[in-house]
């Protein structure tokens, strides 16, 4: 099994599943929720982390709540001030 990736668009496409698996466990809240918000807010949490196993990515995925994915894209749609 391949653990190591060229970039993020191949890790991505790797991970699609778990993501598309988290977007049917939260599509019964009220704000959408979409697998590029997840992607994107996953992306800035990893920004400083190293030796990042594949393991630890969809853990991540699957820990992650609805009130901090819905949080995050709320303050992201903020205007900047």
């Amino acid at each position: 099994m391949q653990t190591d990736f060229k970039n993020l668009e191949e890790l991505k496409k790797r991970i699609t599943p778990a993501l598309t698996s988290k977007i049917k466990e939260l599509k019964t809240n009220y704000l959408k929720i979409t697998e590029e918000d997840i992607w994107t807010y996953l992306k800035k949490k990893w920004q400083h982390e190293k030796n990042l196993t594949l393991y630890d990515i969809i853990n991540d995925i699957f820990k992650l709540d609805y009130e901090t994915i819905s949080d995050y894209k709320i303050k992201r749609s903020m205007p900047n001030d």
